[in-house]
Formats: C-alpha cells, sequence, structure tokens
C-alpha cells in the first residue's frame, strides 16, 4: 500500500509537470507578453456604391488612445489630461469604467478613448513616449456623400459583449454594422484583421518589428458593396416624403433589385458618427417620431384596396369568377344586415372596370360566393384555407426575405384563427368580408405591396426583393435572386394587368397618367382606427417591358389619389425618363411642402422632428372630383 501511495504521488507530479512545461501554454503566453507586443491593423471597411457607381459611403481614418494596464508605468496624469483636454475627474472615470468591463484584462488592449480629433492626435503623438502603456491605434469612421438613404445603409458602433461571444472576430474596442446593410453584410464589409509583432527590451521599450517583421500579418479590405439602389432616386423619394409618416418601395421587376426603399421620417446618416453618436442616437430613439424604425420594411399596414388585384386572381384561378361575371354594387355590398360601402359608379359591374372604379361590393361578393361554396371546398374554413394559401405564394404574411434585417412578416390569418375568435364552424364569409378589401385582420409591409405589383408586372412571378446588386469579389449570393411563382395560373394575370391600366387611363389613378410611360395602377384608401385614413398607391410602368413597380404609403393622408398617386407618379417619371417635367416637379415640390402630421396621432412629436415642414393639411374642400371617386370604407 505504501508503495503503490508513492507510486501514485510521483505519477501525479510526472503528469502536472508534463502539462506545466509541454501542454499548457500559459506561462509561455505570459513570457511572451513580455517580450513581444501584437498590435492589430485594422483593415479598411468595404466601401459602398449606388447602382450607378455613385460613391455613397466611404471611409475616414480617425484614431483611439489604448492603452495595456500591466505596461502602464507612473506618469504626469495632469500632462495627459490637459493634452487630451479631459478632467482629472473624466480621466478616472474612463478608467473605472474600464475597469468594470466585463472584458477587462490587464494584459489586453484596452481603449480608452475613441474618435481623437485629427488636431489631438497631433498634440499626442508628439508626447505619447512621456505615456508609457498607451498607444495610439488608427481606425476608420464612415463618411457619407449623400444625406440620404439611412434607413438602407445603417452605421457602425462599437461592439458589445453580445457581439463578443457570438463571434471571436471582435475584440473590446472593435466595431462593428448596427442596423441596415452595414448590419447584414458585415461579414464581407469588415475586411480580415492584420497583426505586427513588435519586440521590446526588460525596460518594456519597443525595439522594433520582431524578426524584422516577418511575422507581421497584414490585413485584408473589407469588400465594396454594389447597391440596386439609385441614390437619387432615394434622394427624391425622401425629399417628397418631408412632413409625412409612411414609405415608398421601388423594385424593378425583372431582377427583383430594390431601386428606393423610403422611410420617413428619416434622418442624416452622418449624425450616428464620431463622438456625438451616443447622444444623437439616444435623440433619434427618444424621438415620438419613430426616424428608426424602417417603415418600409417594418411596419404592418392595412393595404386596403391595393389588395383588391390579388383577389381578382384567386377568383378568376378559382373559378368563382370570369371576365363576364358581374356583381351589383349598391352604393355598397349589402348581405343580411352588413353592409360595405362604396362610391357610385355603373352597376353590375366585372372584373376590369371593378379594378378601374376600385369597386368594394365586387370582390367581397366574389368573397362570399368563394368561402360560401360548399360543393367546391367542403366548409368555410377549407375554402379560406385555399384562399390563404395563394396569398402566401404571393408573398404576402411570411418574410420575403429582403437583404436587410428587422423585416416583418405582415399579417394573413388563417382558418384556426377565426375558429379562435368566432368558434369552430361559427363563422361564414360575411363574418370576415373585410378581407375582401385589404382591411380586417391583414395587414401588409409596403415591401410586400410593392412585390405584388412587380409580380403582376412579371405577369406571375417574382424575385426576391434585396438591395445588394453585387459584392466586390463574391458576386451576388444567391439566396438574393430566387424566382418565386405564386399557385395562381399566369393567364390570368393580364386581365387584372389591363385593369390596372383603366384605373390609370379613366378610374381613381388619373393622377398617374404620363404621355409615353403607360402606367398601371392601383390606389386604396386603407382605413385607420386612430384617425384619418392611409393614403395608398401601387404600380408599375411601363405596361408592357416593365422597369419600375411601385409602393407608396402616406399615414394619416386621406384618399390614395391625394398623395399616394402623385408621389408615385413622381417617382416613375423621375426613373423612366432620368428627369422630371416641369409639370412634375410642381408636384414634387408641393408634395415636399405638404405635410399630413397629425398632433392627435402623433403628439409633440412633429414639433421635434428636423426634417418636417410647416403642417399645411390638405383639406377636403382641395381635393378634385377624380379623388373624391376613390372608395369609401368598411360600415356595419
Amino acid at each position: 500500500m505504501i508503495g503503490g501511495f508513492i507510486v501514485l504521488v510521483v505519477t501525479i507530479y510526472i503528469v502536472r509537470l508534463f502539462v506545466l512545461q509541454v501542454g499548457d501554454s500559459t506561462y509561455k503566453a505570459n513570457a511572451d507578453s513580455n517580450a513581444f507586443v501584437d498590435r492589430t491593423i485594422y483593415p479598411s471597411r468595404g466601401l459602398i456604391y449606388d447602382r450607378n457607381d455613385s460613391l455613397i459611403v466611404y471611409n475616414q481614418p480617425a484614431y483611439d488612445l489604448v492603452m495595456i494596464p500591466k505596461d502602464v508605468q507612473p506618469f504626469d496624469t495632469l500632462d495627459l489630461c490637459r493634452t487630451l483636454k479631459i478632467s482629472r475627474e473624466a480621466f478616472e472615470m474612463r478608467l473605472e469604467k474600464m475597469k468594470k468591463s466585463r472584458n477587462y484584462s490587464g494584459y489586453t488592449q484596452q481603449v480608452f478613448m475613441n474618435h481623437i480629433s485629427a488636431q489631438d492626435y497631433g498634440r499626442l503623438q508628439e508626447k505619447l513616449y512621456r505615456f508609457p502603456g498607451f498607444y495610439i491605434v488608427q481606425r476608420i469612421l464612415r463618411q457619407y456623400n449623400y444625406n440620404a438613404g439611412a434607413n438602407v445603409l445603417g452605421d457602425i458602433r462599437e461592439v458589445n459583449t453580445n457581439d463578443i461571444d457570438r463571434d471571436d472576430y471582435y475584440k473590446p474596442g472593435d466595431y462593428t454594422g448596427d442596423l441596415g446593410i452595414e448590419k447584414s453584410y458585415e461579414k464581407w464589409l469588415r475586411g480580415v484583421k492584420g497583426k505586427e509583432v513588435l519586440i521590446r527590451d526588460a525596460f518594456g521599450k519597443i525595439k522594433g518589428h520582431y524578426n524584422d517583421g516577418a511575422s507581421d500579418v497584414a490585413p485584408v479590405a473589407g469588400n465594396d458593396l454594389h447597391l440596386s439602389i439609385d441614390i437619387e432616386l432615394q434622394a427624391l423619394g425622401e425629399r417628397i416624403m418631408r412632413g409625412k409618416v409612411g414609405a415608398i418601395v421601388c423594385i424593378e421587376p425583372k431582377t427583383g433589385e430594390i431601386l428606393a426603399l423610403v422611410s420617413s421620417p428619416s434622418y442624416d446618416p452622418s449624425l450616428l458618427i464620431g463622438n456625438e453618436r451616443g447622444k444623437n442616437y439616444a435623440h433619434l430613439v427618444r424621438n415620438p417620431m419613430k426616424p428608426l424604425f424602417d417603415r418600409s420594411i417594418m411596419a404592418d399596414y392595412p393595404p386596403g384596396s391595393t389588395f383588391k388585384p390579388s383577389q381578382g386572381l384567386i377568383f378568376l384561378h378559382e373559378g368563382i369568377v370570369n371576365l363576364s361575371t358581374a356583381y351589383p354594387c349598391h352604393r355598397g355590398f349589402i348581405s343580411g344586415g352588413l353592409r360595405v360601402g362604396c362610391h357610385g359608379h355603373g352597376s353590375p359591374i366585372p372584373l376590369k372596370p371593378a379594378i378601374q372604379t376600385s369597386c368594394n361590393a365586387y370582390f367581397c361578393w366574389g368573397l362570399k360566393h368563394m368561402l360560401d361554396s360548399r360543393s367546391k371546398y367542403g366548409t368555410t374554413a377549407k375554402a379560406f384555407e385555399v384562399w390563404k394559401h395563394h396569398m402566401v405564394s404571393m408573398g404576402y404574411g411570411y418574410k420575403l426575405g429582403v437583404d436587410m434585417p428587422g423585416e416583418s412578416r405582415g399579417f394573413i390569418p388563417n382558418a384556426a384563427f377565426y375558429d379562435k375568435i368566432h368558434g369552430e364552424g361559427k363563422w361564414v364569409a360575411n363574418s370576415i368580408i373585410s378581407d375582401a378589401i385589404g382591411q380586417g385582420e391583414i395587414l401588409a409591409t409596403p415591401l410586400q405591396i410593392a412585390n405584388l405589383s412587380a409580380t403582376i408586372a412579371n405577369r406571375g412571378y417574382y424575385i426576391t426583393p434585396h438591395v445588394v446588386r453585387n459584392i466586390a469579389g463574391v458576386g451576388v449570393l444567391k439566396k438574393s435572386i430566387e424566382r418565386h411563382d405564386p399557385t395562381i395560373d399566369k393567364r390570368y394575370y393580364i386581365p387584372i394587368v389591363e385593369g390596372m391600366r383603366m384605373a390609370v387611363t379613366g378610374g381613381t389613378c388619373r393622377g398617374a397618367n404620363i404621355p409615353g410611360l403607360d402606367v398601371c395602377g392601383k390606389t386604396g384608401t386603407a382605413q385607420n382606427p386612430h384617425g384619418r385614413d392611409h393614403s395608398v398607391f401601387m404600380g408599375f410602368a411601363p405596361m408592357d417591358d416593365p422597369k419600375i413597380a411601385v409602393c407608396v404609403y402616406v399615414e394619416n393622408a386621406g384618399f390614395g389619389a391625394t398623395f399616394g398617386v402623385p408621389i408615385g407618379a413622381v417617382m416613375i417619371e423621375k426613373y423612366l425618363n432620368g428627369h422630371l417635367s416641369p409639370a412634375r416637379e410642381a408636384v414634387a415640390s408641393r408634395m415636399a411642402a405638404t405635410s399630413t402630421y397629425s398632433a392627435k396621432a402623433y403628439g409633440s412629436g412633429k414639433k421635434k422632428l428636423a426634417n418636417a415642414s410647416k403642417d399645411t393639411q390638405v383639406s377636403d374642400e382641395q381635393k378634385t372630383t377624380s379623388q373624391q371617386s376613390e372608395e369609401n370604407g368598411t360600415t356595419n
């Protein structure tokens, strides 16, 4: 037993000595840290260009003062404070905050002060030898050539502990993309860090590069991004949406490339760079108008009558109607004590004129006949599931997969949803008839509405909408160019296109009738229980070989023809012609000078928004006769 105990102790000692001398690199690392200094060389972040190769985002050098706590030796604290123009109290607070950081280590580089100005950098560089343990690290700051596209571009910020835990690329003091494509394309934009290995003597003084720089690693710059965004079109959209809450989305139908992605209110992207970033970001977060909320892809809105073309497609595909089927409209849909209001027009009315005049009754009757068709579907619930399946195939109810963070899925209810509300088997078409005209529980993002317009323009398919056209050295990501074919037979898209063209030439979209461009469109006046209705427009042009599909959504702006149509026409003409005619420029200027903010809906937020123009609400008396012909809402 004694002999066995001695053997065991000796074995433990031998194993432990082997681990310490061969297997454990801790002591070697500590010894190396005394002799060597590894300094990170940060790569240049990828540049960002628009579809016409205009440079949007570029880099400028910035400087951070960093320190390795164990290397710091006694120095004149007041001298450093005077050089950096900070107080002794601020100096102590920075040290205290650094030590409380979760990732603090006395052996690793810690950021003491970031974004040092060029003037302070110059003064500090001359005196740096007086402050052993402190170093200057060069980084980059983003700079912007245009005061536009902040919601698309995003910004960069200092990493937090969650970022560091998720990705070992990051160290304390590093920067990462935040919001927009800076976030979603971070791994391509950030590049690969480099490293220089310096050697120091027993007194801690740097003597030069170890092994004459043979161990140094050069950084690799990030990949440049070429966007599908037309920055001039984006800037125009943001100009005409001043004083309004809502969004504009423009898509090239054949490719799914997003030409403009406007969210209003917006902000100057340069607010989120430099030392003022934190303060400015806090102001934007507290702003009741929520300028950081990207309404183009995040806001869930009732689509209103822009939903009707999708209903016509379903009714044709399911054989509920044909082009000769006409439904009555007695100033609305009237069935069993239920009334859905409509405006005056001819009656009975078939599909294409129903799209032209935006007849509520036609689409209510169509949905009622579909859901009540027991011989075809068995039950209302089964019929509704067929309807939902078609809607999902057209890009509603789920995320489209745009290459931007934060996309919403909208909402398309299923039969189980209504079973829960009304009871299983206890609801019929009249219970949910508002769904037929894009009201009720239906919600969609402006991106989804624009995508429906692109699908109709393509006569039955869409490409995943995306804002990055090409990653330099990589190409376009496969998931960004996937083709989707809805369940609707493609022959049924032709009469829908013709009905949307009729809406422009002699219906609710006459304000979008641009000579030579053959615009097709559909208005919407979406009910808003919290105030004025929302003004909506979707359309595309030209009718044959379409180049642009558009959705305009303006909150609390009334009829679709009041704001949605003229704004959509401005965007279409600018993109297709490359300029605005004098008449259309006058429309753009009038839109830019008109505010639709509602104090009741948004409180004091309108006073705090920088780009809000004087409130000049358009009164009902100013609307034209054609604008007043837009559809009325649902009444029960």
